[in-house]
């Protein structure tokens, strides 16, 4: 491991994979969500049964991985002001456009109620309310895909309440100090694998999804902001990513288990970014992940209303190809004027897309 670079050296080096990550994380999810969509079944997405979470959680996993590596630098070199504009307007803008989209012109095509009566209906604007505020992703619009399993048009929304939270802790933690105390961030990552781990313990598969979602997202994010803190000492190495899968396997049914299958996918997330996917290839100017994120549930949801189909994976296909055009007319048309007017504000000539949007 010695003759492997640090991450810090890593970082230097040039191009990195975090967008192509990035990239391949959202297509993930829209194949995960391609069984889920037609059968309103979790487990029937792939790896559910495998590792007992869905390519989908694996997925969001790396994207809360990558945001706190990301994020972290992020506030780190910038300072707090230029931090929150950046995460505001990285955020902010693509989730406005979704929700007006999906609501308005989505739901009015797909409902059953008359256009007139549907632009009236109270739950209508509940929706657009509820999901820019509190980021609700199980609320349905009216008289909207009343057929399908789940009625959510924007299903993956969710996410967000927690990166936010974790946005706010960094926050925090630059506020009192702690990005210079990295022992502190490590403790707590710590503090919340030792707390899942004995919640699994005591409840096993009984443990509520909420508990283990509250602790396990916040604990991969923490995880990310560490490997970034501690980038002059950790190395990018392979022999360590083997270790890793080596303890799983030989964990994989102790209580253990699932804060090092996430410890493992943050450290796995960077290596990846830091190490295999490091080039220009997998680091294009346009960074159409959130787009896919935001977008690819709603175009599979309307797909399914229109076709629906016993297994989504023969909608697959028709999801990725009408999914891919709307997440690049929403990076060229919203995401990319959003950090346009960023770098602006900020005093810079050009912008980057090293910065994560939200899972």
């Amino acid at each position: 491991m010695r003759g492997a670079p640090t991450i810090a050296e890593a970082l230097s080096r040039g191009p990195n994979g975090f967008t192509g990550l990035r990239l391949l994380l959202a297509l993930a999810v829209v194949v995960s969500h391609a069984f889920s969509v037609a059968t309103g079944l979790a487990t029937d997405e792939p790896l559910a049964r495998t590792t007992g979470y869905t390519l989908g959680e694996h997925a969001v996993n790396g994207f809360f991985a990558v945001s706190g590596f990301l994020v972290t630098m992020s506030c780190d070199r910038r300072g707090i002001r230029d931090y929150l504009l950046a995460r505001t307007l990285r955020i902010l803008p693509g989730l406005v456009a979704a929700t007006l989209i999906v609501s308005l012109f989505v739901g009015g095509a797909m409902t059953r109620l008359g256009l007139g009566e549907y632009l009236r209906d109270p739950n209508l604007w509940s929706f657009v309310r509820n999901t820019l505020t509190t980021f609700k992703s199980n609320a349905a619009l009216p008289g909207v895909f009343e057929g399908n399993p789940y009625r959510s048009p924007l299903g993956t929304v969710w996410t967000l309440k927690y990166e936010v939270l974790c946005y706010a802790g960094v926050v925090a933690a630059a506020l009192c100090g702690l990005l210079r105390r990295r022992w502190v961030v490590a403790l707590l990552c710590f503090a919340l694998a030792v707390t899942l781990s004995v919640q699994v313990g005591l409840h096993g598969e009984a443990l509520p999804k909420g508990v283990e979602t509250a602790l396990r997202l916040p604990m991969i994010f923490s995880a990310g902001a560490c490997l970034y803190l501690w980038r002059t000492s950790l190395r990018v190495s392979a022999p360590a990513m083997l270790c890793l899968g080596i303890a799983l396997f030989v964990l994989s049914r102790t209580p253990v288990y699932p804060a090092l299958l996430f410890l493992a996918a943050a450290y796995g997330s960077v290596w990846l970014a830091l190490g295999p996917l490091a080039s220009k290839l997998f680091d294009p100017s346009a960074d159409v992940s959130y787009g896919i994120y935001l977008y690819g549930w709603p175009i599979q949801q309307t797909l399914h209303a229109l076709w629906p189909t016993p297994s989504g994976l023969a909608l697959l296909a028709p999801a990725l190809i009408l999914t891919l055009p709307v997440a690049a007319f929403s990076w060229y048309a919203v995401e990319r004027p959003a950090l346009a007017l960023k770098a602006r504000a900020l005093g810079r000539r050009t912008i980057g897309t090293i910065e994560p949007a939200g899972p």
